[in-house]
């Protein structure tokens, strides 16, 4: 029988009342996308409204805890020990197109490890959710990664460079080299989401640089307890909520983190 914290309890609730605003602005992106207001405003709306409710939820139980979060920044900065992180739409440009791969993500964090999270596409009605040393779930049924050992059967998921990226041809050389080494390359556009399926083995491996922290805070537990391993790679000092990552079933760890720095698979 799973036993639930009240930190995780307190995170599944702040989800399901913030996604049901989340819902409704989904069914208004149709027509947004014939009138005169703009979309992205719309989002950022919907974005910081998201954030506020989570927000809301959470302080009443902890106000003193820290909160990271892509809207408001970072709230409490006193307190290290214990942090909420926040991504109130992970996925926007599917969001903001009518796609529905987005994701509610919050992960609780304490003494600079991140002790459980939930991911929610509200859209899907699907909940990732896990904390440390209880397993991962999805909707109350026990997930584990994929079994694959192979690396060139593996089903692998990225997100590729952003618009403003300085390093595109870099990701692109990356993509190269990995797509001619296994099975299929998918880009789905919400990190949190692309962690979370490989927790539950829809995917191998996942890899991808410059996301912030709150893109993948909770993804990391998640994909932990369900028996799978990740890393981040060329890590930035100066900029700790940057991260790139590599995540897998554990099995191709290796074999993909070579082809990520240019070796091939013989």
């Amino acid at each position: 029988m799973r036993l639930n914290s009240p930190q995780i309890n307190l995170i599944t609730r702040a989800c399901m009342k913030a996604s049901r605003s989340l819902i409704r602005d989904f069914g208004e992106i149709e027509n947004l996308q014939v009138s005169t207001k703009g979309p992205g405003d719309f989002v950022t709306s919907a974005d910081k409204r998201t954030e506020k409710i989570i927000i809301d939820e959470l302080q009443k139980a902890h106000p003193d805890y820290g909160i990271v979060t892509e809207e408001s920044g970072i709230i409490n900065k006193y307190n290290l020990d214990n942090r909420w992180i926040i991504d109130p739409i992970d996925g926007t440009l599917n969001f903001l197109n009518g796609i529905p791969q987005f994701a509610i993500s919050i992960a609780y964090e304490e003494n600079s490890e991140v002790k459980c999270g939930v991911i929610f596409n509200p859209i899907m009605n699907e909940m990732f959710c896990a904390e440390k040393g209880n397993g991962s779930y999805l909707n109350n049924s026990r997930i584990r990664v994929s079994n694959k050992k192979k690396i060139n059967d593996a089903l692998i998921v990225t997100g590729g460079p952003k618009g403003a990226s300085k390093i595109k041809d870099k990701i692109f050389s990356e993509y190269i080299n990995v797509s001619k080494n296994v099975s299929n390359v998918r880009k789905f556009g919400s990190a949190a989401l692309d962690i979370a399926y490989v927790a539950c083995g829809r995917f191998d491996g996942y890899w991808q640089r410059e996301l912030n922290y709150w893109d993948i805070a909770a993804g990391i537990i998640i994909l932990k307890e369900a028996g799978g391993y990740l890393d981040f790679f060329d890590t930035e000092n100066d900029s700790p909520i940057k991260k790139n990552i590599l995540a897998t079933n554990s099995h191709i760890h290796n074999d993909l983190s070579e082809l990520i720095f240019k070796k091939d698979i013989e």
